[in-house]
This record gives structure tokens, sequence and C-alpha cells, in this order.
């Protein structure tokens, strides 16, 4: 799970409309499922945290990130604005 104390980085590729959420270091060696289409969940081997979410065509699919974080038990101040 993720707390007030880790880290995360959003990358947001609009050429793309690629998502990608980050968090805390990156793992040595990971493993990446595709657990819906075009939603992406990286984790660690060793540890089996969740290191990564990528979400393709995001604009259209807003809403999942929340669906994801909550399904994974992971907490993020969430507010998201596109602007042109």
């Amino acid at each position: 799970m993720i707390n007030d104390e880790s880290t995360y980085d959003i990358y947001y590729d609009k050429e793309g409309d690629f998502l990608e959420v980050s968090f805390g270091e990156p793992a040595t060696e990971g493993t990446t499922e595709e657990v819906e289409q075009g939603i992406f969940v990286t984790r660690d081997i060793t540890t089996n945290q969740i290191k990564n979410i990528g979400i393709l065509d995001f604009r259209t699919r807003v809403q999942i990130l929340r669906k994801i974080l909550k399904q994974f038990n992971l907490n993020l101040p969430l507010e998201i604005s596109f602007y042109n």
C-alpha cells in the first residue's frame, strides 16, 4: 500500500495518450501484467509491491485510474484536468 511517506511520479504522453504512475523506487527486477485491456501493472519480483501502473487511451478512460487504485488498495491525491 502507498502511504503519505511514499513517493510517486506521474507521466502523461499526450501524443500516445498513455498515463504512467510509478510508486517509490523502481524495481530491480519486475514483472508486468495486463490486468485489463490496455492497463498494465508492474510488480517488484522480490516484494510483490506494485511499482508502476500504465493506462493506454487514458483520456477516454480517466475513471479507470480510480478503479485500479482502489482495486490494489493504493491512495493518491487525485484531481485530473486536461488542458489543450
